[in-house]
């Protein structure tokens, strides 16, 4: 309440009040100066109002006194509860940790001042969450409360934590919030094998990296603590099967690593041992962290191929050895326990030319043609082994066979010598140094022997000498050589290398004899004078005097044809059609087969159209055919052709080229008259036909049918 001292009570003063508040919060009673709150005050939303009041005169509106201020504390009650910073706190921890592990530490406030009183001193506890975890009361910090907790148990747990004012006292305000705890994964669970024993099969026929079957070890752990790593540590199957991890599943996949066989061992028994790859030292008193279980794997049997003693044979054979010689034997057995019976073959498409064959039940591989080491030093071929029972059962195997040689050819020249000797050269000259060549095959080295033939050594105008090492020379045996004389010397030389056979050959050497310088330069020989070698040989004139011989032949015949070409007619097909040439190829009916041509129109020659035209050709003018004059039905063929021809000649459109004109007409009558034998029927009387008998051998067939006939009637 506001009083001043100049209020006599006669309701002449007025009081006003302005500032925070004022009208609003706070209102005034300008008559007895009684301020009043018109609402419930929060200090949290403002602890301090000032005011300023002051006494006027309600009839002269002039203040009495001084305006005087004055402060409006709020005074503070417990009427705010504690507040969590979050509604939901999240937080994780190893499972097995320790008592008193940090978890997560909560934080609620209170708005209440802290200054008066205890209305926002906040204590914490837990309502929710025991006796796995504890709170501090003041600091809000969760720890955990229990020994050992395992993930494996329980994962998650949910924790309610209360926050109360006035000290935690009866009376207070108090707030709460959860706490999800989470506990994560450690590696203190070693794997287990849910069995200790496993069975597979496997076919002997399974191929290497083939899987034979899984296996998986248990683990509660997750993520890497739950990783296995698969291994074969002891069984008599450790080299031929191999376990790997797969890495989604974390199973354990048994392989073949080779090949298997059933009728060598059919049970394989391994030990496997899985262990975990990321091992907690912390745990290790728990115990190892592996395990071990047997695996027994039972091989089946399957039909299998034949099977070869040996991945490939190499044989060898001499190639003088005769047909039909047996040069080795492949063997192949069947695998199987029922040992099936093999027969043998030889794959054709490896030996095309059939050089040689086996024996299908024993397997021996014998020669079918001779051998020649020069042709062909290596065969390659290819043996088939088949079950007789069942085909399909089949191997293959490569023979290599090698052909060995024999002295089977003679040396010969390694080249074809041509040389010649000088007019003016001396004796014991070198004219040509000889060397040979023999296809055999010679281990120790070729040694080849020359010699002249018998024939020659004697009677000779040269001599040879071995210079024994594979190479002979020519000299001259007398001084000078007269090329008119003797233009060409054939030389017989005897070959013969020192293998066993020994073998020999004869080859020839031609020396011609040529006008040289005072050098021994070759100047000119015969008219069959040898070339310089740097010049072209005989065969190479030859063949390009050939050459030019061809071409001359080649340009004269184009030239022909050419010309011919121009003088060939403008028709010359056989099928053309024309009025005076018409081919029909065939035989015809006889005299009274009229289809094929109408001859009336040759005996009555007024029939002929004359306006009818060519037909072979196209006149660029075209001229009006002349009329001719009629012949009378009895003229001679001589004046009709003599008519036609000379009409031809005269007319402008007849082609510039002859043409032959055929005219089926028969004249007035011959001598020796019909010979028509239907003709003779329709005559009255009978006629007499000995005189055919007089017209020689061509008629006598037809003076004895007829004899015959006379002969018939008179009988």
């Amino acid at each position: 309440q506001l009083h001043s001292d100049q209020d006599k009570g006669d309701g002449s003063l007025k009081y006003i009040l302005s500032g925070d508040g004022a009208g609003d919060l706070f209102i005034i009673n300008e008559n007895t100066g009684d301020i009043q709150a018109t609402k419930r005050l929060d200090r949290e939303e403002k602890p301090v109002y000032i005011l300023r009041a002051q006494a006027i005169n309600r009839r002269t509106g002039r203040p009495v006194e001084p305006e005087s201020e004055f402060i409006i504390k709020i005074h503070d009650i417990n009427d705010n509860e504690p507040m969590f910073t979050k509604d939901v706190y999240n937080a994780s921890i190893p499972e097995m940790s320790d008592v008193g592990t940090f978890v997560v530490q909560v934080t609620a406030t209170d708005a209440d001042d802290p200054t008066y009183g205890n209305s926002a001193k906040v204590v914490y506890s837990i309502l929710q969450g025991q006796p796995y975890f504890s709170v501090e009361s003041e600091t809000g910090i969760i720890k955990t409360a229990l020994l050992n907790m395992d993930r494996e148990n329980r994962e998650q747990y949910q924790v309610v934590i209360q926050a109360k004012d006035m000290g935690g006292q009866m009376g207070g305000l108090s707030g709460t919030t959860t706490v999800n705890i989470t506990l994560t994964d450690v590696n203190d669970n070693p794997p287990r094998f849910p069995q200790s024993t496993y069975q597979f099969r496997a076919p002997e026929s399974m191929p290497p990296d083939s899987p034979v079957g899984r296996i998986k070890a248990n683990d509660a752990d997750v993520d890497e603590n739950a990783e296995i790593e698969y291994s074969i540590t002891e069984g008599d199957g450790y080299d031929t099967f191999g376990i790997t991890t797969d890495k989604d599943t974390q199973e354990g996949i048994i392989t073949v690593k080779k090949a298997l066989d059933f009728e060598n061992k059919n049970l394989y028994i391994l030990k496997v041992e899985a262990t975990n790859t990321h091992v907690d030292p912390r745990f290790l008193y728990l115990g190892p962290f592996k395990d071990s279980a047997t695996v027994r794997i039972q091989v089946e049997d399957v039909d299998e191929p034949p099977v070869f003693s040996r991945p490939a044979y190499v044989m060898e054979v001499k190639e003088d050895v005769p047909m039909n010689t047996v040069i080795g034997t492949v063997t192949a057995q069947d695998p199987d326990a029922a040992k099936n019976p093999v027969k043998y073959s030889v794959d054709r498409h490896t030996d095309m030319d059939r050089v040689f064959n086996i024996n299908s039940g024993n397997g021996s591989i014998f020669t079918s043609k001779l051998l020649d080491r020069e042709t062909l030093l290596w065969h390659n071929i290819t043996v088939i082994a088949a079950e007789i029972n069942n085909p399909k059962q089949s191997s293959r195997v490569p023979v290599f066979i090698k052909v060995l040689d024999v002295n089977d050819n003679a040396p010969e020249f390694a080249m074809f010598y041509e040389t010649f000797v000088c007019e003016n050269a001396k004796a014991e000259q070198l004219i040509q140094t000889l060397s040979a060549v023999d296809k055999d095959d010679s281990y120790s080295g070729h040694q080849f022997s020359f010699s002249l033939a018998p024939e020659a050594a004697s009677s000779s105008n040269f001599t040879l000498q071995d210079n024994k090492d594979n190479t002979a020379g020519i000299f001259t045996r007398k001084n000078r050589y007269n090329r008119h004389e003797m233009s060409t010397y054939f030389l017989p030389v005897v070959i013969s290398d020192n293998d066993y056979p020994i073998q020999s050959s004869t080859e020839t050497v031609t020396i011609r004899v040529c006008a040289c310088d005072h050098r021994g330069k070759m100047l000119s020989c015969n008219a069959e004078a040898l070339i310089h070698p740097t010049g072209l040989s005989t065969g190479a004139l030859i063949a390009i005097l050939l050459c030019i011989i061809i071409l001359l032949v080649t340009v004269v015949l184009f030239a022909a044809l050419r010309r011919q070409r121009k003088k060939e007619p403008l028709i010359i097909s056989k099928e053309d059609i024309r009025d005076n040439i018409v081919s029909y190829n065939d035989e015809g009916g006889g005299e009274e087969d009229t289809q094929a041509f109408d001859i009336g129109t040759l005996r009555n020659p007024e029939a002929i159209d004359d306006n009818k035209l060519r037909r072979d050709i196209v006149p660029e003018t075209l001229f009006m055919p002349r009329r001719t004059a009629t012949t009378r039905d009895n003229t001679d063929v001589r004046d009709f052709i003599n008519q036609r021809l000379k009409e031809n000649d005269t007319d402008p459109t007849a082609p510039p080229y002859d043409s032959l004109a055929t005219y089926a007409y028969e004249g007035n009558g011959s001598v020796a008259e019909s010979l028509s034998s239907l003709e003779s029927m329709t005559t009255d009387g009978d006629q007499d036909y000995d005189y055919l008998s007089d017209w020689g051998p061509r008629f006598k067939k037809l003076a004895d049918m007829y004899g015959a006939m006379d002969s018939d009637k008179d009988s």
